[in-house]
């Protein structure tokens, strides 16, 4: 089984966040993953990122804590693959299959609504992954259900402080007939304890963005459920 982090985020990009790109891929490869997803917070969320500057500045600044983990992952022997976590009013999307380039030519994409964001997503052959979607929190307003959007639910989040949190993720995914489910740590810190780590496992190998959304649509990945669960 191969084991892949598909909620990360670093210092470079995610204000919130203490650990940089590098040591991100570092600790992953140590803690015997195959492979990570940097899902820095967008342009719309907690992102450390000149928005006075030329859309292109900003993109670039964006990609700094992939390109870190990138580079480091090249020479530590583990893949590093670019995602996004876009915010949409609290409610937290992860988006796998958009790249430097598709973000250099939609500078409108934070000005747009979530809707035609999504749409726009779709059509380029991204898919979307409603994050902790129960998560309460005071910048949370309001809990929004998304199914119709949305290609699978993160029902395993390890920064949920509570494990109902998890459980309704699930029962929103099932309820709403979400084949695809998926977990993430949600990790900012290399303080997160090991028996925490959560992401999903393969049976075959992710080797590109490609891959891994094969695979959400065919529903050939697990959620890790951690060994010590939250209060």
């Amino acid at each position: 089984m191969f084991k892949y982090e598909t909620h990360l985020h670093t210092c470079e990009v995610s204000a919130c966040a203490s650990a940089g790109g590098a040591e991100q891929a570092r600790r992953y490869k140590q803690e015997g993953y195959d492979g990570i997803f940097v899902t820095d917070h967008f342009f719309n969320g907690n992102a450390r990122v000149d928005r006075s500057a030329p859309w292109k500045t900003m993109v670039d600044q964006y990609m700094l804590g992939y390109d870190a983990a990138k580079a480091e992952g090249e020479k530590a022997g583990i893949k590093v693959f670019f995602g996004i976590e876009y915010s949409y009013n609290g409610a937290d999307i992860l988006v796998y299959g958009l790249g430097r380039q598709w973000l250099y030519d939609n500078p409108d994409c934070v000005s747009i609504s979530f809707y035609e964001f999504a749409q726009r997503a779709h059509d380029s052959g991204a898919v979307l992954i409603h994050a902790h979607p129960f998560r309460e929190a005071g910048y949370i307003n309001e809990i929004k259900l998304l199914d119709k959007w949305v290609d699978g639910v993160e029902i395993y989040n390890s920064g949920n402080g509570r494990e109902i949190w998890n459980d309704r993720a699930l029962w929103y995914a099932d309820q709403y007939g979400i084949a695809a489910r998926t977990g993430g740590t949600d990790n900012h810190h290399l303080s997160v304890d090991s028996a925490r780590l959560s992401g999903v496992v393969s049976e075959s190998e992710i080797c590109t963005v490609q891959d891994y959304i094969n695979a959400v649509k065919n529903n050939t990945i697990r959620p890790i459920i951690p060994e010590v669960k939250a209060d």
